[in-house]
């Protein structure tokens, strides 16, 4: 069996997720990671090209011979790094820049969804002001105002009043809050239920949904405060039931994925389907081209199959959803942040990691790098992921919260209700 040689494209969270899983495959050769971080830096071979440095990672995957090249974030999708490398016939886990589109301008996918009769908010695009303005003091329904270029997940703003509406939208169009990407906003319907995250592994109109996974974005337990890039995950999130699920499919996916067809996109890798189950069922949120972090974390520990034959499977057009297995348990994350996160924190500290981690719990590094003296250092907000997996919810939680536990730096902090909804929901 020939060994594949792998280049791992990111340096966060989700990446490191990406590399414990390739590894693991007894089809992984000599494993790269570009640029990392601390942790991914004892898991692989590293090197120093930063993410966006298109035909720099080209010339590496180029020189270095790889046979596949897994993409994790979505900025270098969306300035075109898959369609440079398949240009020098290099597979690549990722979409083209034309489906990475369906991310990097909200007002794109907005249009996209309407066109294909995919449910989601009602809304509308705007590039002037005055007309947005217009839209928002006439909706019939709060509304939500987003950037529609990549933001770094903070582009969207929930305001409370039509005020704060119209003064968001102000900032994104007028006042250049959020740069180029708020030069056009969409302006759509709030809408009411609780959210879920469906990753599908996507090859052309072909595809695997894995288990339905739940984030937690607000910094404070009991979802309170300030948004962030994710305090934790879980799945399987039981609030998709298999009807929910269901309509997943028909009403969305497969829409979906006969309209990038139509539109002549030939999609190969993850589409992160993000949805409000609402009173009238499932619609649309935002579509991300990427696994997200940390929900990547909860996922890739639930594939029985092989993730590094599965990923490049798909890369090369050759997916058979019919052989694909997923464990029957639970997983868990709990992030570890910095002080003061999300606003501004401190970088530099020495962090004591556990000395042991058990079967099925491990340590995810997100916000890390290597101290001169070898020692591991903060280097980020979210600085670590727990990851646990278990035959039971609590079983996963309790193995992730001892390795919070046995974790300490200046200033650290988490969420210690991880998957509350879906605790009360087991207690009914």
């Amino acid at each position: 069996m020939k060994k594949l040689d792998v280049l791992v494209i990111g340096s966060g969270g989700r990446e490191h997720a990406i590399v414990k899983a390739v590894k693991k495959s007894p089809l992984c050769g000599r494993l790269v990671c570009t640029p990392a971080n601390g942790g991914i830096e004892l898991d692989c071979e590293t090197a120093a090209i930063k993410a966006d440095d298109i035909s720099g990672i080209v010339e590496f995957a180029r020189g270095g011979k790889f046979d596949l090249v897994i993409c994790g974030p979505e900025i270098p999708l969306s300035m075109g790094l898959a369609d440079a490398l398949r240009a020098e016939g290099i597979s690549v886990y990722g979409p083209n820049k034309d489906g990475a589109t369906l991310e990097a301008s909200k007002a794109f996918s907005k249009n996209f969804l309407k066109k294909y009769s995919i449910p989601t908010a009602a809304g509308e695009n705007f590039t002037d002001f005055k007309s947005a303005k217009k839209f928002i003091e006439e909706a019939p329904f709060d509304v939500v105002i987003k950037a529609s270029g990549l933001a770094a997940g903070k582009g969207v703003v929930i305001p409370s009043t039509k005020e704060e509406a119209v003064e968001a939208a102000r900032e994104m169009l007028e006042g250049g809050v959020f740069g180029e990407s708020g030069r056009e906003i969409v302006v759509e319907e709030k809408m009411e239920g609780e959210e879920a995250s469906i990753m599908l592994m996507v090859c052309g109109t072909n595809y695997i949904m894995l288990p339905p996974s739940q984030d937690h974005k607000r910094v404070g337990e009991g979802d309170t405060g300030l948004n962030t890039g994710g305090m934790g995950a879980y799945a399987p999130a039981a609030v998709a039931t298999e009807e929910v699920l269901e309509k997943v499919r028909k009403d969305i996916v497969s829409p979906t994925l006969e309209g990038l067809k139509k539109e002549g996109i030939d999609y190969r890798g993850t589409l992160y389907v993000g949805i409000m189950i609402t009173a009238q069922g499932p619609k649309v949120v935002e579509f991300n081209v990427r696994f997200g972090d940390p929900e990547c974390q909860v996922l890739l520990p639930l594939l029985k199959t092989d993730a590094l034959e599965l990923m490049n499977n798909i890369a090369n057009g050759s997916l058979d959803s019919s052989k694909v297995e997923i464990k029957d348990e639970f997983a868990v994350v709990v992030v570890v942040c910095a002080k003061g996160y999300p606003d501004s924190y401190k970088k530099g500290d020495v962090i004591s990691l556990p000395k042991t981690e058990t079967e099925g719990a491990y340590v995810i590094h997100s916000g890390t790098k290597r101290g001169s003296d070898g020692e591991i250092l903060t280097n980020g907000g979210r600085v670590l992921g727990m990851t646990a997996t278990g035959k039971t919810l609590r079983e996963a939680l309790d193995k992730a919260y001892k390795l919070c536990g046995e974790t300490s730096f200046d200033g650290a902090f988490y969420r210690r209700d991880i998957a509350h909804r879906q605790l009360k929901r087991d207690l009914q």
